[in-house]
């Protein structure tokens, strides 16, 4: 059974991020899949201080809810992370947890050590943007979440970004539900995507 961590880093529960991330895990909802959903806003993660402290050890300073998802980024076979775009980028909530993944950066990098024996999970990121389609809307989230995957060894598989919620909402949008539910169910086997509505 695979193990799935999908993390909502949307500080507004059952909305546009939301519903994404549920689309999407409706497809994934069968016995092959081992589902753990958080909600970054109902955790205590604090933010990195760059004090360096894991580049010297193999551990954060930090004693938080950080250390949940790190034992989840280590077992987990896919993740999946969906957070909207403030000010063309990942909203604070989520860059607050991919900075605190410093720390796998700091063990590949700095301590020179191996983090995990294999690296055949993916990476999924899903994004909402209120303003109005622009095909660059969502290219400044697009490196973070690059190196966000690439520090927890995962593939960066795909990305599936919605534009003009602010108008038109993810509900109002049943072609949305379609197509991720579709990637849902075909997981493993799609190949790497790029899709923007």
């Amino acid at each position: 059974m695979k193990k799935v961590l999908a993390l909502m880093g949307s500080p507004r529960k059952g909305k546009n991020t939301d519903l994404l991330l549920e689309y999407l895990l409706d497809g994934l909802n069968n016995e092959e899949y081992n589902i753990e959903k958080i909600n970054l806003v109902d955790k205590k993660i604090n933010y990195c201080t760059g004090c360096d402290y894991c580049g010297h050890v193999e551990a954060c300073v930090e004693k938080d809810d950080m250390t949940y998802l790190y034992e989840g980024f280590d077992t987990s076979d896919i993740i999946i992370l969906a957070a909207p775009i403030y000010f063309n980028s990942v909203n604070g909530l989520t860059k607050n947890m991919v900075d605190r993944c410093q720390r796998y950066w700091s063990l590949k990098y700095s301590l020179g050590k191996k983090y995990r024996n294999t690296e055949d999970r993916l990476g999924i990121f899903l994004a909402v943007g209120g303003a109005p389609y622009t095909f660059e809307q969502f290219n400044g989230s697009i490196p973070v979440i690059d190196f966000f995957f690439k520090a927890i060894n995962a593939t960066y598989k795909g990305n599936y970004f919605v534009s003009n919620t602010d108008e038109l909402s993810i509900y109002k949008r049943p072609e949305i539900k379609e197509e991720l539910y579709a990637i849902g169910r075909n997981i493993q086997q799609i190949k790497d995507f790029y899709i923007q509505r």
